[in-house]
């Protein structure tokens, strides 16, 4: 079993930048992906980047890419995504998820064992 708690989440301006972190604890290793899901008022759930635990290999959804970066600190077992460049369509509630893994970044939620509560993410325009 795997909790996370995301925070950093906020209101900001078109154009600002937001740094979500993910807190992981329990039962982590090596092999496990960690991605950020994102979903907006009356939209599926859909992905936003991701990164591999130990091989920091990295996946982006067209949407975020040059934008998002995700990025993850081993010693204090956090991920995070570096937001740049927000657009008022990337408003949603913002969604850390793990699953094993030996390197793959899947973008589909159903892939997805374990899921953070979320952390809501307005851009003004």
């Amino acid at each position: 079993q795997v909790q996370m708690v995301e925070s950093g989440g906020g209101l900001v301006q078109t154009g600002g930048s937001l740094r979500l972190s993910c807190a992981a604890s329990g039962r982590t290793d090596a092999n496990y992906a960690f991605t950020w899901f994102r979903q907006a008022p009356g939209k599926e759930r859909e992905f936003v980047g991701g990164i591999h635990w130990s091989r920091s290999n990295t996946n982006y959804a067209d949407s975020v890419k040059g934008r998002f970066t995700c990025s993850r600190d081993n010693a204090k077992n956090t991920v995070y995504l570096q937001m740049n460049g927000l657009k008022p369509e990337d408003t949603a509630v913002y969604y850390c998820a793990a699953t094993r893994s030996l390197l793959s970044i899947y973008t589909t939620r159903s892939a997805y064992d374990f899921w953070g509560q979320g952390t809501q993410v307005t851009v003004s325009s």
